[in-house]
């Protein structure tokens, strides 16, 4: 891989990751989007993350020589495994999971405002170390291939909004502050270009076919994790008519052509 290749992988990183200062506008001038769009956008998201796994990366990662089959899917349980510990160590939660309106000029949902402005500060930790593995996939999957880095930073930067929402909104409510709400937001997105960077440092130097194959797997798994236990059950939550399932739909449909076509 070329210079060339790692500047487009941190680009197309770049963009993914500061998505969420989207939502972090949206948090300061909106109370909460509709939760029909909110769950078709994360069934989008999960939708091209899925497809992507299945049908690009874990395919490619059993094509490689001396990884085979049984090496793929290994680094595809270890990437779902990896992502099991962060989710554990480090929770964290939507906007949409709770009403942020508030009830008395000194509380939001019977809270007070001190209360709520230190969780979205724990909220944004937690974004934060979530989207340093996302920021590596993103890489990983733009060098082998820059159609496969577009489909993951283009479901990443949607699942984003909402993070940067889920962030200013109640640093907003909190503090009156917007430029506070932002900034908060905005950095937790700038985590994901720190992932992309330390990917590019840690993996470059050592970057073979075979290196590649398990870090494109261990993606794989990441990426179907986190649509699994956060995408979908967040869409559901949000919307618990057809939105979220006809997000996923569209999500692999959108996916499939766009492989297809640029094959």
């Amino acid at each position: 891989m070329g210079e060339t290749s790692v500047f487009h992988a941190l680009l197309i990183t770049t963009g993914a990751g500061l998505s969420t200062a989207i939502g972090s506008v949206l948090g300061l001038y909106s109370k909460r989007p509709s939760p029909a769009f909110l769950g078709f956008s994360l069934g989008f998201s999960a939708g091209i993350m899925v497809l992507v796994a299945f049908g690009e990366l874990l395919p490619t990662a059993v094509a490689v020589p001396g990884l085979g089959f049984a090496g793929a899917y290994g680094a595809f349980f270890s990437g779902m495994i990896i992502y099991f510990f962060i989710d554990l160590a480090i929770p964290h939660e939507y906007i949409a999971q709770h009403d942020h309106v508030i009830s008395r000029p000194d509380t939001v949902q019977g809270y007070p405002i001190e209360g709520i402005e230190r969780t979205g500060f724990l909220v944004m930790i937690g974004i934060t170390i979530h989207n340093f593995p996302e920021g590596m996939a993103t890489f990983i999957g733009a060098m082998e291939d820059i159609r496969v880095g577009l489909a993951l930073g283009i479901a990443i930067a949607i699942h984003n909004i909402p993070e940067g929402l889920a962030i200013s909104a109640p640093v907003y409510i909190a503090s009156g502050s917007r430029k506070k709400a932002f900034l908060w937001s905005f950095f937790s997105g700038v985590s994901e270009i720190m992932g992309a960077l330390l990917a590019a440092a840690v993996l470059m130097p050592f970057l073979s076919e075979t290196v590649m194959g398990i870090a494109l797997a261990g993606v794989g798994g990441i990426m179907v994790a986190i649509s699994l236990d956060e995408l979908i059950p967040v869409a559901k939550m949000v919307d618990s008519e057809h939105s979220p399932i006809l997000g996923v739909i569209t999500g692999m449909v959108v996916m499939f052509v766009s492989l297809y076509l640029l094959r």
